[in-house]
């Protein structure tokens, strides 16, 4: 059994409200992508809310508009699957029809120990430690991953990103 599993964090801007037609296809598709994630081979954990996605979590308080997603997998090579080698991708391709274009960092991804569920303030703790340092071992991104704490290293939480 892995020691350590990868968390990640994305958070966005939706053009308009859930509810609004604007977004209606991203917001009719959460359950079936969520459902997907579910049955995806190395999933462990996603957060979720009142329902059973996150619509209803609130990044920024004083930003009805934000939107989040996290969740832990086994590996880095089952999280890229689902990303890039599902369903999921052909949504992803679509996020601009539904979100504003980020202008810095809106994902990070990082190891925690295998049973470890990060909350929302870990997760954005991570994402503002990777606008600060670029890619590192507590904050990294699919294009610059750092790999999983090796021996009896554990992987880093929240009181090293401060």
């Amino acid at each position: 059994m892995n020691r350590h599993h990868l968390a990640q964090i994305n958070i966005g801007r939706l053009l308009a409200p859930v509810g609004d037609p604007m977004v209606a296809e991203f917001v009719e598709n959460l359950d079936r992508i969520n459902a997907l994630a579910d049955r995806q081979p190395g999933f462990v954990w996603r957060l979720t809310g009142a329902g059973d996605n996150a619509t209803d979590i609130r990044p920024d308080p004083d930003d009805a508009l934000q939107a989040i997603n996290m969740s832990v997998w086994e590996s880095l090579e089952a999280l890229a699957a689902f990303v890039y080698r599902s369903d999921h991708r052909d949504i992803m391709r679509r996020r601009r029809e539904w979100f504003a274009a980020p202008v810095e960092a809106y994902m990070a991804l990082w190891w925690v120990p295998a049973g470890h569920r990060p909350d929302m303030i870990e997760g954005l703790a991570r994402i503002r430690l990777l606008r600060k340092n670029g890619p590192g071992r507590l904050a990294f991104t699919f294009r610059q991953p750092f790999p999983a704490p090796g021996g009896a290293e554990e992987a880093p939480i929240l009181d090293e990103c401060a």
